[in-house]
């Protein structure tokens, strides 16, 4: 079992914690929450992609013990930038890693992405508690992560909202009364708009998500349903279900996060405003809960919540990640690659919105599916997903 559900300990000492992507949404949203309780926490470490200026802020702000900046080039000016500081300054892969690899007792697992997946595996290697915002670790190498954390005793929270609003509700002492899980989809922007008006969709367009405020990757996988897909696949992983337990709903309002359905027809959901600080600060806090900003949620001035089936014909990679996932092997890693090859080229212009979903079942169609054991595997596979993926016209 990925995860597991304990009785709290509370402890006087502040959380040590470190954060892998600490630029990004997911990683600002985490600052946020700290910032708003700094007694309770202790920084030990942040990495950034290229955005050096905010990396520096951040850690000048929370006082970290090292930052990390994973374009090489950039690294000289992070070391002016935190100058004087007394903040220990490193850049490249191989600096993410060994940022992972420092004594935090809680890391977010935050960079987009398979450059994700050595850092988090890193974490969970020396037994952390690792709150998992990145898809790639258990899409791309789910078999290889779960067999980790159980061989090291690591603790994988997860953080996207569905995840861990099944994660609240989930019976994990009796899986078996569990009927199926109910992963909810807000349909995105584009969830009635016919095949011919998504054909002429605009990058600017397909990132203006109606309900949650994500990076441009992001946005565009909720756009295509891809998010939902991959998710999917999560879910399969962090939870004790078969593929044909587990449900896509599209719920418009984004309010009902997820659910579960017990044997007896209970269905237990978890409700809030969508805002990414609350799973964030459950898995933050854990087990314990913390106050988050999010607006409080109000039922009586929503009024309706609606909910309909996904389009199959609208929206493929819902298809594509279910026979993925079905294949097994690195047909999972050949998926997400490709997609993000595929948003990529998307947002470069190069390819209509309509062929993002074509070009990864191309891409699956290319590249037979092949055993994953190892993370030189997923490696491989991946690079030759994105190689494949690339010639695609």
């Amino acid at each position: 079992m990925a995860v597991t559900a304990t009785e709290p300990i509370t402890t006087p000492e502040p959380k040590s914690v470190s954060i892998l992507g600490s630029t990004g949404s997911v990683g600002c949203s985490t600052i946020d929450l700290i910032r708003r309780q700094p007694a309770d926490f202790r920084v030990e470490a942040l990495s950034g992609n290229r955005n050096v200026d905010l990396l520096a802020r951040q850690a000048i702000e929370l006082n970290a013990k090292l930052a990390v900046v994973a374009d090489p080039k950039r690294y000289g000016d992070l070391k002016d930038a935190l100058a004087g500081t007394g903040i220990s300054v490193a850049a490249g892969p191989e600096a993410v890693v060994e940022a992972a690899s420092r004594p935090a007792e809680w890391v977010m697992a935050a960079i987009v992405g398979a450059a994700g997946l050595a850092p988090t595996l890193e974490a969970v290697k020396r037994g952390a508690t690792v709150g998992l915002a990145n898809k790639e670790c258990l899409v791309s190498a789910g078999d290889i992560f779960i067999r980790e954390i159980e061989r090291h005793g690591a603790t994988l929270l997860p953080v996207d909202s569905e995840h861990s609003a099944i994660f609240q509700v989930f019976e994990f002492d009796r899986p078996e009364k569990v009927s199926k899980i109910i992963l909810t989809a807000s349909g995105g922007p584009f969830r009635t708009t016919s095949k011919a008006d998504m054909a002429k969709v605009t990058p600017e367009q397909a990132v203006a998500h109606p309900n949650w405020d994500m990076g441009a990757k992001i946005s565009i996988d909720s756009a295509t349903m891809m998010n939902k897909g991959l998710e999917l696949i999560e879910a399969f992983h962090l939870f004790p279900v078969s593929e044909a337990q587990i449900e896509i709903l599209v719920h418009p309002q984004s309010i009902i996060h997820s659910l579960v359905e017990y044997v007896d027809a209970s269905v237990l959901a978890q409700l809030g405003t969508p805002d990414m600080r609350t799973p964030i600060a459950y898995a933050l806090a854990w087990p314990s809960r913390m106050p988050a900003p999010a607006p409080k949620l109000s039922l009586a001035e929503i009024g309706t919540l609606t909910f309909e089936a996904p389009d199959p014909e609208r929206f493929p990679a819902l298809r594509l990640a279910r026979e993925a996932l079905r294949a097994g092997g690195s047909a999972p890693t050949v998926l997400n690659a490709a997609n993000e090859i595929a948003v990529a080229r998307f947002l470069a212009g190069e390819i209509g919105f309509l062929d993002i979903p074509r070009l990864v079942e191309s891409a699956l169609e290319a590249i037979p599916a092949s055993d994953i054991s190892t993370l030189d595997d997923v490696l491989a596979a991946d690079a030759e997903a994105r190689r494949v993926a690339r010639l695609i016209s």
